[in-house]
């Protein structure tokens, strides 16, 4: 299979060879919103002289993805974001205040290790829900998987917690900067936008998830045999060293991580609410408008600050990369960390997360071949003339089910959402869907999917720490897979009837 990158990097290439093909056309276009943003008007398509792409205009295209064009939006934005929340991460992760955290808690339940799947997993879907949290908790892993197993469950248990935790956290993202971000900027809208309804949808998906991995660790802790892993039950003791689980010491995490875990939390309690769009909400909703202006407009304090400080509530992302990038100093001398450690752990943390801004980048180039070659309209065009008359439930279903094979072609989540939202996005339009329905849909597939892809790095690292092979973790997750897949069906058709 090969990379997002090059499946990206092609998909352009074909773009580029469509421009040769559909003729190029543009809509009517009328200014809506605040923001001086452009809005299609329906009908209005017209053809115009064609303007193919070629050799150059692909190689050129990810560069103008960066800067932006006139018809293409700039992706710098989500890409320094991306980079600077790498290097708060980094940061935080240096401190190892997050490992040590869930070590201390696993060692607080020592004999009640059932209660901890309820509460780790709602500790780990709260983090894929806010901050895309995945591969880094491989390193949790070899710590639970003897555990789960030493008072009677499975190695299935344990990463359970975890991947399942994550992933569904993930499928209701709030405030995911690596989905909910892109897709939003995409869109042209806030990162709050239909966040209720994601809160909502997280509550259900993740209570469902505890309540399967609940029930299996139950059945298994009273026959041992039910277990999908039995036939390797005494190889799984002998390998994850059983036999000293009872000696593991009791990690207690010191003051600094403590508070380095309270800004670490904090920040993204701050995020979340600077997101929300509160004034637009309800017009009475202006206590942090208020607020602002008297704090910028009190002397010297008000200039110590900063007059253009922006209220929460109307925060973007140059507010969001802000955020984490003082947060990330706030880390540093919290822990008394020195500032070269401070300086290698920030770009550390960004290195890891180079690749999720370049997928960003290669997928805008996609939208600015298509934007460039004026091909998007003629495009969008076809769909308007399929669509009519579809409701907007009929076209959130197939939205949905659309980016459900759409993820096993393109795992990443920020590459997904950067190279189909351009059209997706319009499209929703003329069905009158709301964006944030549009970006819960293509949410819920996203997440649904990354539980059994066997293209992404937690997948695939999860069950070769555990030494589960990958048809064992399918047949687990069949009928939980099939109970999301229905529950977000109908929490989607009820979203657009309210």
């Amino acid at each position: 299979m090969p990379s997002s990158f090059t499946i990206l990097f092609l998909i352009t290439a074909f773009m580029a060879v469509l421009t040769w093909i559909i003729p190029a056309g543009q809509y009517s276009v009328i200014k809506n919103g605040p923001k001086g943003g452009e809005g299609i008007i329906p009908n209005s398509y017209h053809q115009i002289a064609p303007h193919t792409q070629g050799i150059w205009d692909v190689f050129m295209a990810p560069i103008k993805g960066v800067t932006g064009t006139a018809t293409t939006e700039a992706a710098i934005p989500i890409a320094l974001f991306i980079l600077v929340i790498g290097g708060f991460l980094g940061v935080v992760n240096h401190t190892n205040a997050l490992d040590d955290g869930i070590r201390a808690v696993v060692g607080k339940f020592k004999g009640k290790e059932k209660q901890l799947i309820p509460i780790l997993m709602i500790i780990f879907a709260l983090g894929g829900s806010t901050y895309g949290m995945a591969e880094e908790t491989l390193a949790i892993m070899p710590l639970l998987i003897p555990v789960m197993i030493s008072v009677g469950f499975d190695s299935i248990v344990a990463i359970s917690i975890i991947l399942i935790g994550t992933q569904v956290g993930i499928l209701a993202s709030t405030i995911n900067p690596f989905a909910t971000g892109v897709a939003s900027q995409s869109l042209g809208v806030s990162v709050g936008d239909g966040i209720g309804y994601r809160i909502i949808l997280w509550i259900i998906v993740v209570a469902i998830s505890i309540t399967y991995v609940y029930r299996y660790a139950s059945k298994i802790e009273k026959d041992p045999t039910k277990s999908f892993v039995y036939y390797q039950r005494e190889e799984d003791q002998k390998r994850f060293e059983i036999n000293k689980i009872n000696h593991a010491i009791d990690y207690k995490m010191s003051k600094r991580q403590k508070l380095v875990l309270c800004l670490f939390g904090g920040t993204f309690v701050t995020m979340i609410i600077g997101l929300i769009p509160w004034n637009t909400l309800n017009p009475r909703w202006d206590f942090f408008i208020k607020v602002t202006d008297k704090i910028t407009h009190f002397p010297v304090l008000g200039k110590l600050i900063g007059t253009d400080f922006a209220p929460l509530g109307t925060w973007f992302y140059p507010e969001m990369t802000m955020l984490f990038l003082f947060m990330s100093v706030m880390v540093m001398f919290a822990f008394k960390m020195p500032e070269n450690e401070y300086i290698d752990a920030f770009f550390d943390g960004m290195k890891d997360f180079i690749g999720v801004a370049m997928i960003v980048i290669i997928a805008r180039g996609i939208q600015v071949v298509m934007n460039d070659g004026f091909i998007s309209a003629t495009i969008l065009h076809s769909g308007e003339s399929l669509l009519k008359g579809l409701s907007s439930s009929g076209f959130l279903i197939i939205e949905y089910l659309f980016y459900i094979p759409m993820t096993f072609l393109i795992p990443s989540s920020s590459g997904l959402a950067a190279a189909t939202m351009g059209l997706i996005g319009p499209l929703s339009h003329f069905s009158g869907v709301a964006s944030g329905l549009v970006i819960t849909a293509y949410q819920a597939a996203v997440g649904l999917v990354s539980l059994i892809n066997p293209t992404t790095g937690l997948v695939v690292g999860a069950l070769a720490i555990a030494h589960i092979d990958l048809a064992t973790w399918w047949r687990f997750m069949a009928k939980l897979i099939l109970i999301l897949f229905i529950v977000t069906i109908l929490f989607l058709l009820v979203a657009t009837m309210i």
